[in-house]
């Protein structure tokens, strides 16, 4: 928990004015003056819930940014910070009961489930669009609902595989494969090389369900069809839990509770040579004080995710954004909050600080020298551009919230993988639990 008053402020002006330095990092010239702001309710104090950072840059400069708000406002803001997993359920409990943080920064479409709890957003993200570039496709539609803003997209966290070069070529690989049968050659080359792979198959909210949905749309399966209708079971989704077998046999041991935090730990243990990720990996072992790790960093690369049999990228990554709930007894504090945080003066310093950890939802972020600053960052700059979201083939609500969830793809994947379940018992078996939700 961190509570940030006037006092604090004077004790991190250094790391303003480094932060601000950072901020000349967008090049997209002076941003204009504000033309939207907020007046704050008279004591307003606000309390804030997000995710635990995995990079220490995001957290610190996402604390000085808050520091600096409430030097510029006087309000006091309290930031918590929860386990990935555990944002959702919290933030659910908080729209149940009408009590909790007055802003809860969560995970794809979780503001779908409870819409009529959470205040409309509309005029903040029409003005931060407008002024940024707009919004990338996937953001707007995590963030709208009939078409009104519903939450806040706060960005991309980019998961790409992050692997070893040197194992790699190893294996006889001297670029990363762009297609499924090079990429299980890939890790089946790895495994024989004593350095293999692993892929979270437990209930991680990022690196789990990332993989697991591109695995099924890459075989071109899919939850529900285009008017809804649950379609899991399908000879495509078999193909794809076929595929997850043979990938599964290359993983090292373990994998089946891994979620968000296992595979980083693994990666920078050396105990796997490939998983998929965000940039965490690369920042932590770029920012470590162990030489080992340090020179690891030389030989982390980042390789896009292969395409398969449909043709095209399926990828999908955790959106992330910021629910501001009725319950709020300070709405306007809490959209001057938000609006504060999201203008390009405090926005860009956090990408940088994070070395774009998140991607910004906003076009024009882009553009930020983060992106350019370091060629294995550049992987995670366009990753917003044709993401799918979890509504995929029919639309986001509560029903694709609540089986997401329900973590319904991701234990069929780990049954069949595993050989716990044939593919058919395990798609059989998804296609009852994704009934529950969409009863068109």
């Amino acid at each position: 928990m961190s509570r940030i008053t006037r006092r604090d402020f004077v004790k991190t002006s250094a790391g303003l004015a480094a932060g601000a330095a950072l901020g000349k990092g967008l090049l997209i010239g002076e941003a204009h003056a504000a033309d939207l702001s907020y007046k704050p309710e008279k004591g307003a104090k606000l309390r804030v819930l997000r995710w635990k950072r995995f990079v220490q840059g995001d957290e610190e400069q996402w604390l000085a940014n808050t520091r600096k708000f409430t030097e510029k406002t006087g309000i006091e803001v309290r930031v918590d910070s929860e386990g990935w997993e555990d944002v959702r359920p919290k933030a659910a409990v908080a729209a149940n009961v009408g009590s909790g943080p007055d802003v809860i920064i969560g995970w794809f479409d979780d503001p779908h489930q409870y819409p009529d709890k959470l205040h409309d957003l509309s005029e903040l993200a029409n003005y931060l669009g407008k002024k940024y570039g707009g919004w990338y496709d996937v953001c707007r539609t995590f963030g709208t609902r009939d078409g009104k803003w519903i939450a806040l997209p706060l960005g991309v966290i980019g998961n790409l595989f992050c692997y070893r070069q040197s194992h790699a070529r190893a294996a006889g690989f001297e670029t990363f494969p762009a297609d499924l049968s090079g990429f299980l050659k890939l890790c089946q080359g790895l495994k024989a090389k004593g350095t293999p792979a692993g892929l979270a198959l437990g209930h991680a909210v990022g690196d789990g369900n990332d993989w697991v949905h591109w695995l099924v749309w890459s075989h071109g399966g899919k939850l529900v069809d285009e008017k809804g209708n649950v379609a899991i079971n399908s000879p495509e989704t078999i193909a794809a839990l076929e595929y997850s077998r043979e990938l599964y046999a290359t993983f090292i041991p373990g994998t089946l509770s891994w979620q968000d935090p296992h595979n980083n730990k693994a990666f920078l243990d050396g105990q796997v040579s490939l998983t998929n990720n965000g940039i965490s990996i690369y920042y932590a072992c770029k920012n470590s004080q162990d030489p080992k790790l340090r020179e690891m960093a030389a030989d982390v690369g980042h390789g896009a995710w292969p395409v398969g049999p449909v043709g095209r990228r399926t990828e999908f990554m955790q959106v992330t954004q910021a629910m501001l709930f009725k319950y709020s007894k300070y709405p306007n504090a809490a959209k001057e909050y938000l609006r504060f945080m999201w203008e390009r003066e405090q926005f860009d310093p956090w990408m940088q600080a994070s070395i774009g950890y998140v991607t910004g939802p906003l076009k024009d972020q882009e553009k930020s020298t983060i992106w350019t600053a370091d060629p294995k960052h550049t992987p995670y700059r366009d990753v917003a551009k044709g993401l799918l979201d979890n509504g995929y083939a029919y639309k986001l609500g509560a029903a694709s919230a609540a089986a997401m969830a329900d973590c319904i793809l991701i234990d069929m994947v780990a049954a069949a993988a595993s050989g716990s379940k044939t593919p058919k018992e395990a798609a059989a078996e998804a296609e009852k639990r994704a009934q529950r939700y969409y009863k068109i």
